[in-house]
């Protein structure tokens, strides 16, 4: 079977522009991830879309009925909450900074792993409990999220917000923490930070818009399950 049959053809082959499908998905490394997981539930973007060099936005795809979108990982929420979107891939760290009520990720597409922690000098570890906490003082790109994770345990969290670099904040004076994404934790360890705590196991999301999933529930579910299925054939081959 084609990756075009596998599609969602049905009465919507010659879908309008307006009523088409939107999947939003992020520039950068979950996009390289997602990739293969697109091709084996069947939608298959046009060539552009994986050109660097084209400044265009708007993608068609072999599925007449379904238009992908390239924005920043934060702007998938945003789409999606909004109904600009019905369909997204984010990481989950972008949907539990956003925490929007119209916004349902039911597929874990495996992809994407990282953790969410709180990180310090070696020194200010060192010479505190973090038990002891009462007020911390925080750089992070997360500070809904890190707000939420602190009051948890009746900390009040003061978060300055930055968009990267967080591992400067400490040595320069700006706060003694940060809340930041890891991989293999080279990056602290490379600017003289310690992990304290994680606050959560981060990996890729498809997730949908709940009004749209209500009007459209035959097209968005036909895509969650091609996408699970996606999922479960690519562990299986791998495993």
């Amino acid at each position: 079977m084609s990756n075009l049959d596998n599609g969602w053809m049905g009465t919507d082959s010659v879908t309008s522009s307006k009523d088409k499908l939107i999947l939003a998905l992020p520039k950068g490394r979950i996009l390289n991830a997602i990739r293969p997981i697109m091709a084996r539930a069947g939608l298959t973007p046009e060539d552009a879309f994986f050109d660097e060099t084209d400044r265009r936005l708007r993608f068609s795809t072999n599925d007449p009925a379904i238009d992908i979108i390239r924005v920043r990982s934060f702007d998938v929420a945003t789409f999606l909450a909004y109904g600009a979107a019905q369909m997204g891939i984010a990481g989950e760290d972008v949907l539990m900074e956003f925490d929007h009520p119209d916004i349902y990720a039911p597929v874990d597409l495996n992809t994407g792993h990282c953790r969410m922690v709180v990180a310090s000098r070696k020194e200010t570890l060192a010479a505190e409990d973090p038990r002891s906490w009462s007020h911390v003082r925080v750089a992070t790109k997360y500070p809904n999220l890190t707000r939420r994770h602190f009051a948890a345990r009746g900390v009040q969290a003061e978060c300055i917000k930055l968009n990267g670099a967080m591992e400067l904040a400490p040595g320069l004076g700006l706060c003694r923490r940060i809340v930041d994404l890891v991989e293999s934790g080279s990056t602290l360890t490379a600017n003289g930070l310690v992990e304290v705590e994680e606050i959560a196991r981060i990996t890729s999301k498809l997730a949908v818009n709940r009004v749209a999933w209500k009007t459209r529930p035959d097209m968005i579910s036909h895509w969650i399950q091609r996408f699970g299925e996606a999922v479960n054939d690519i562990s299986h081959s791998t495993a």
